[in-house]
């Protein structure tokens, strides 16, 4: 995938965030998270549903006071929340029914969303609505005690809860994170561990272009045919967005349509991730160091609408093109392999998008009438041609300037 606008390049100098933090002992610090289904009984299924409630019940009352003093001028801290927490549970009794960590958590997920807002990764936080985002986080590790042998885990409050027990669970746990996605909890185990720097056995190295028309495209070569989830299953999901607009709306036929459209979606995002995991173990596995472009994936999937002053032009077109842009997943790809290198003892590299299609491999002339069509590139010097994912890959690997 190749950009040749400003808003391609990216502002941020240092691509690479060390997953891994050393330690005296010359080991490495492994932060991993471990996700299961849960597989509670209907006792159980309310109680957590109760807890969630209870936590986004705290969240909204402290957002509703963040606003309010904000309003008049006046600054209201995490510390000072905590404080009012106790007087929220003894005014509201039913607030002891959540263990009181999850209530903790709630507002030290508020305190996160703030932060983010005002260092602009995120929106302003907004209230959650019931039955979105239900979720509730256990962080004393003396609260948690996984029995990966008889496939269970207590949760406070509940008791032991099984789980489907897909893999080993390695490390010491940090916080347990319960929450309902598409009718099924889930159960979300962070651990802390120390290993051993890792050798990559591989000693090669390998630039990497990303596009529409393929999923990824090596330089020695190799590359993944796009799967496209979403618009392989689009005619599936319209007419089950039809199907909806003819119900009543908070009608029982209405929720199961409803239930339908995000259980489609939900598969359609399971095997986006089952594609970008393989492919990005494989590329991690085999290679050293990777040379990726450094692209600003929400410059690329902008919407072209424009303003009523000043309207965009060929919208239709642009939202498709970011359609297929999203359902490829390239930034999802590049944040796994950014870690992944790293826990097999590679690097990814990160380098300026600029021309990297445009630059003839063979006699390094740049000329956008090297690359007049979206898949072949021909020089206009010396006349070499190939695919031009190919040669964003050779330049992408020949530069020496990591951003």
């Amino acid at each position: 995938m190749d950009m040749h606008c400003k808003d391609a390049v990216s502002t941020v100098p240092n691509v690479l965030e060390m997953r891994h933090r050393p330690n005296h002992n010359g080991s490495l610090e492994r932060r991993q998270a471990f996700q299961f289904e849960l597989l509670p009984n209907g006792k159980q299924q309310r109680q957590m549903s109760r807890s969630a409630g209870c936590a986004r019940y705290v969240y909204h009352k402290a957002l509703a006071l963040k606003q309010e003093r904000y309003q008049k001028k006046e600054k209201l801290t995490r510390f000072q929340l905590d404080k009012l927490l106790v007087q929220w549970k003894q005014e509201t009794p039913w607030l002891a029914e959540a263990p009181c960590h999850a209530l903790q958590q709630a507002l030290l997920d508020l305190d996160r969303a703030y932060t983010n807002f005002f260092q602009k990764r995120a929106q302003f936080p907004k209230f959650h609505k019931k039955g979105m985002r239900d979720s509730f986080r256990e962080s004393d590790p003396k609260c948690i005690k996984l029995d990966q042998v008889n496939r269970r885990i207590p949760l406070p409050k509940i008791g032991w809860v099984r789980y489907r027990n897909s893999r080993e669970v390695l490390g010491e746990i940090r916080s347990v994170t319960v929450r309902l996605a598409v009718g099924k909890w889930l159960v979300s185990i962070r651990t802390l561990r120390e290993v051993e720097p890792r050798l990559q056995p591989a000693r090669s190295s390998v630039g990497l272009d990303g596009g529409v028309a393929r999923f990824y495209t090596l330089s020695d070569g190799e590359y993944q045919e796009p799967l496209q989830p979403l618009r392989r299953l689009l005619p599936k999901l319209a007419k089950l967005q039809r199907r909806l607009a003819r119900r009543k709306k908070f009608s029982s036929n209405g929720k199961k349509a409803k239930a339908k459209i995000a259980k489609l979606h939900s598969k359609i995002a399971h095997i986006r991730k089952d594609v970008v995991h393989q492919s990005s173990n494989d590329i991690s596995k085999n290679h050293t160091v990777v040379f990726i472009e450094d692209l600003q994936v929400k410059n690329m999937s902008a919407s072209a609408k424009g303003r009523k002053a000043k309207p965009g032009k060929q919208v239709r077109p642009k939202s498709g093109l970011n359609r297929s842009i999203l359902d490829a997943s390239p930034f999802e790809l590049r944040r796994q392999l950014e870690y992944k290198t790293q826990w097999k003892g590679g690097l990814l590299v990160a380098v300026s998008p600029q021309n990297t299609s445009r630059k003839c491999p063979e006699c390094r002339h740049t000329a956008a009438q090297n690359r007049k069509t979206q898949s072949n590139f021909v020089c206009v010097e010396c006349g070499f041609s190939a695919p031009a994912d190919w040669v964003g890959t050779i330049t992408s690997k020949r530069r020496d300037s990591p951003r």
